[in-house]
């Protein structure tokens, strides 16, 4: 596993940057429209984050991370299909994206670089911040399951108030996670998502209000 370089660093705050562009670009939008929606870019910005950054969790040997981005990664691609998106993606981008999970588990075992103690286990790494990093995921990414079933039943992609509490909950959990990690991607990309969450939250109780 490679030791955590420049590269890296500049690899996950990219993903961070487009994550957390998409979540400003969704805040503005609503703001001018005063009720929260779900921009036309949202979920592309959020698939093209999402392979980023789980080649940073990788990287940075994080089971955490690239856990939440598995989970996430094809929920990003149903909501560009319930747009009528998805087809007008090249088809070998349409391909790649498909393939890609699975493109990177074949290439890790083929080069006997897939190891899950390497990725549970590492010095330092405690139990316990092991296991902080895999709830705050699995409750950031029990949003997008929440938001995936709501959109199905209403049959258009939208973001509930569920998402957005979720999302603050997961997020915080993360940002303390990240604290502990001393991960400065994690703590700069959830310190600015904390407060649009807040704000989306507040817009939805007065839309409903």
């Amino acid at each position: 596993m490679l030791e955590t370089s420049l590269p890296v660093y500049v690899l996950g705050f990219i993903a961070q940057l487009l994550f957390s562009s998409r979540t400003f670009y969704q805040w503005l939008s609503s703001e001018k429209n005063k009720k929260v929606i779900a921009p036309r870019f949202f979920w592309q910005i959020s698939l093209l984050a999402s392979v980023l950054l789980f080649i940073y969790g990788y990287f940075r040997n994080d089971f955490a991370i690239m856990l939440g981005q598995a989970l996430t990664y094809f929920i990003y691609i149903r909501n560009i299909q319930l747009e009528n998106h998805w087809n007008k993606f090249p088809i070998i981008s349409r391909i790649f994206l498909l393939l890609f999970p699975f493109m990177v588990v074949i290439y890790y075992f083929n080069n006997n670089t897939f190891d899950i103690q390497q990725l549970l286990i590492e010095k330092n790494f405690s139990n316990r911040l092991l296991w902080l990093g895999i709830a705050s995921q699995v409750i950031f990414t029990l949003r997008f399951v929440y938001q995936w079933l709501y959109s199905e039943h209403q049959k258009l992609s939208k973001l509930p108030i569920g998402f957005w509490t979720l999302s603050l909950v997961g997020s915080l959990l993360i940002f303390i996670y990240g604290i502990f990690r001393k991960d400065p991607v994690l703590i700069v990309g959830h310190s600015f998502g904390i407060l649009i969450y807040c704000r989306n939250i507040y817009l939805l109780r007065n839309e409903n209000a």
